[in-house]
């Protein structure tokens, strides 16, 4: 039986919210092409819940490839497991989320599976004569590239933060175990330790609403403004590359075109100029907010809403604003 196939990516024992958006987008596929969604769910062991957690936003079967060598994610074991599932069941689709590990195993994925690979998209592909095109952001979001297949299987990955997740519970889910070892060869490359920074934080890309600072803030010890807004807002913080290279924040925070590139639903910019180079990161927000008192700044072309003012003056004023609106509107 055909289905469309989803990696279910899981992050410290949980699923990840961009696993919630590619189940979205499966779902939305699967419905037009009138199929199943299978959900795979690959590692050691699974998260508690998993069956009921995946079939809310939309899976009909949840399948588990769990092996004690996968433990940790391994980009080439996971491919090679997926491969072998696709293969085994015939099924030509399968959607992975443009995380960090998804880049990794996407490549490898459409090679070992034969397949046809269309990265980064940022909207379902839509039927189109004998194939399929979907839309996706091009020359560091300066362009919109439409691209086309009419190979299967086809694999593709979904921007973060492109689609929102979407409930859609299957009132009833199966579950199904696929037996795969991994190959020597296949665990050849394989992480030897992780050191976790900031982790009582939204991680910048997962995070629906982000607040960055530059030069303009004038030192670290004014970050406190950034910190409290993005508190009260319930955002991750960010950084322009010119503070991360003087050790303002650390570099983990900097989003640009060689830091993190992000798409959130807000992002906020407060005393940075907008460099091409960080406007290549940023660009693909949904809303971008820009408070600076240089008006010929070249972040105001691009953003949806402009404040020409001290940060100093205007952001504390809007901390409190957003305080009081909280107040008044929770119960």
């Amino acid at each position: 039986m055909s289905a469309v196939a989803v990696w279910a990516e899981v992050s410290e024992g949980r699923f990840k919210k961009s696993t919630l958006e590619a189940l979205t987008a499966a779902r939305t596929w699967a419905d037009a092409l009138g199929l199943p969604v299978w959900a795979v769910v690959i590692g050691k062991e699974v998260p508690q819940n998993t069956s009921q957690v995946l079939a809310e936003y939309g899976a009909d079967k949840v399948i588990r490839i769990l092996h004690p060598e996968l433990a940790e994610f391994i980009p080439a074991a996971y491919a090679r497991a997926m491969a072998a599932f696709l293969a085994a069941h015939k099924v030509p689709y399968a959607v992975l989320s443009q995380t960090y590990n998804g880049r990794a195993m996407a490549p490898m994925l459409s090679v070992w599976a034969d397949g046809a690979l269309l990265s980064g998209i940022v909207q379902v592909p839509e039927k189109e004569s004998a194939g399929f095109r979907a839309r996706r952001i091009a020359y560091s979001n300066k362009a919109i590239e439409w691209v086309y297949t009419d190979h299967l299987p086809l694999i593709v990955t979904m921007r973060a933060n492109a689609i929102i997740p979407a409930r859609a519970p299957r009132p009833s889910v199966s579950e199904e175990d696929f037996a795969f070892t991994p190959s020597a060869e296949d665990l050849r490359a394989r992480p030897v330790g992780v050191e976790k920074v900031a982790t009582d934080k939204i991680p910048l890309t997962e995070a629906e609403i982000v607040v960055s600072g530059g030069r303009g803030l004038k030192g670290p010890e004014n970050w406190g403004i950034i910190e409290e807004l993005a508190q009260v807002l319930g955002a991750a913080t960010a950084c322009s590359k010119p503070v991360a290279d003087v050790g303002w924040r650390p570099h983990h925070e900097h989003v640009g075109q060689t830091g993190i590139q992000i798409s959130p639903n807000l992002y906020i910019a407060i005393g940075i100029s907008g460099a091409i180079q960080h406007l290549a990161g940023v660009a693909s927000s949904k809303n971008i907010v820009v408070i600076n008192n240089d008006p010929e700044a070249p972040f105001f072309k691009v953003a949806d809403y402009g404040i020409v003012a001290d940060a100093f003056e205007v952001v504390p004023r809007l901390i409190e604003a957003i305080k009081k609106y909280k107040a008044e509107h929770t119960h």
